[in-house]
């Protein structure tokens, strides 16, 4: 007797699970903008794939202060994510060992990452560099293992999903890899449901599995997924939302129109934001609110517009409140090269009888090229309000807009005739 054949589960609709995803992430949480709530359900669902992708994005809540939701937002992804794992603080090698356990790669959620990275941490090269490396498949970081003084070197994979949050920012290249999500104390009109672990993590964990089972039915053409790009999206940050495409689209419905969106929000959010390369914002103040057309300036002139600029970080550059010093401004501007493969340094500029160190707009050009935004539209700024002080030492003139008048006519004459 042959038994009854079984009807064929019914097919799981992606859209409407991530739906749900999202919505109970708004149940909780209070992001900032609706691309983050894409952005995050998305993040959810590829964490379930992380054995079909070649790389997987960093996701970062990073706030002022605290109080502003990061580790709530945490800890619903922990109950909709496989393996969960959240820590404080971990060495690298406990994070290696980790990811190689048997029980397969965890979805790492590193709470109070200030901690390990703040000004106080003394820079925790081997978390950064488990954190850096890990983003892409087949990462490996070689370590040392046995017991006493029986060590042998073996390789240990670092590639996992990674969410995390904190105060502040995080070292650049970590930034470069994640999805930032920049959190906000809730306004008083912001209400969002309390938190009940005994109660909705049973909710999530709901979730999570029905993900599981969605994930499963999507995994191989995930894997062999080739998302389409919004446009002017490539380099770095394609890498970063390439995964997180790929599951808009196997899910279908409004997500992938949806995730293409918030992809260019997010982007644009965390370049308008960005402090995160000093030396790309030295050169950019330099070409837009310094030389601004004029060939050469002196360091001092430089130093004295740059300290004067109430919006940008000159005049309280170090922990301890100290400016941008002449030495500073050599160290930062010799990482950038000149058109020559040199680095750029200070030559002599003769201005009457002596010869200061200066900077040479030919010598920052290919940096100013390379490296920052587009200029903006042709306009007078402060900076020739220094420039004054270039022919005969006079100091800077109380009003910037006369200043700017005496440039034209004469500053900007002897400066480009100077030979």
């Amino acid at each position: 007797m042959t038994s009854p054949k079984k009807n064929p589960p019914e097919p799981i609709d992606g859209a409407a699970l991530l739906d749900e995803v999202e919505a109970f992430h708004r149940r909780f949480n209070v992001f900032p903008t609706e691309a983050a709530y894409v952005a995050v359900a998305l993040w959810d669902a590829h964490a379930h794939l992380i054995d079909a992708l070649d790389g997987t994005a960093r996701l970062a809540f990073l706030s002022p202060e605290p109080g502003s939701g990061k580790s709530r937002a945490l800890e619903i992804i922990e109950t909709l994510t496989p393996r969960a794992a959240t820590t404080v603080n971990a060495s690298a090698n406990a994070l290696f060992r980790l990811v190689a356990a048997d029980e397969g790669g965890p979805t790492l959620l590193f709470d109070e990452i200030d901690t390990v990275f703040g000004p106080k941490a003394g820079g925790n090269e081997e978390v950064r560099g488990f954190l850096n490396s890990g983003y892409r498949r087949g990462a490996k970081s070689l370590r040392c293992i046995g017991d006493g003084s029986d060590q042998k070197a073996g390789w240990f994979d670092s590639f996992c999903a990674v969410a995390m949050a904190g105060l502040g920012s995080l070292p650049d290249t970590i930034l470069t890899r994640s999805i930032i999500i920049r959190m906000r104390k809730k306004a008083p009109n912001e209400k969002c449901e309390p938190y009940r672990r005994r109660v909705h993590e049973k909710q999530g964990h709901a979730l999570r599995d029905r993900l599981a089972d969605w994930t499963d039915t999507i995994h191989d053409q995930v894997a062999q997924a080739w998302p389409e790009m919004p446009e002017g999206v490539s380099d770095r940050p394609a890498d970063v939302w390439e995964p997180l495409l790929a599951v808009a689209d196997a899910a279908g419905g409004h997500w992938p129109e949806r995730a293409r969106a918030a992809c260019l929000t997010l982007i644009k959010a965390a370049q308008e934001g960005d402090e995160a390369s000093l030396g790309v914002r030295l050169l950019t103040d330099l070409r837009d609110r310094v030389f601004c057309g004029v060939d050469r300036m002196p360091t001092a002139a430089i130093l004295e517009v740059l300290l004067g600029l109430d919006d940008a970080p000159w005049g309280d550059l170090t922990d301890d409140g100290k400016p941008l010093t002449s030495r500073g401004l050599s160290k930062l501007l010799k990482q950038y090269v000149r058109p020559d493969t040199t680095p750029i340094r200070p030559r002599g500029i003769r201005v009457g009888s002596g010869t200061p160190k200066g900077y040479y707009a030919e010598d920052l050009s290919d940096a100013w090229a390379r490296y920052c935004p587009p200029p903006p539209g042709e306009s007078a700024t402060s900076a020739t309000a220094a420039t004054s002080q270039v022919n005969e030492g006079e100091s800077v003139a109380e009003d910037p807009s006369e200043s700017r008048h005496k440039l034209t006519e004469a500053d900007t004459r002897t400066l480009r005739s100077v030979s």
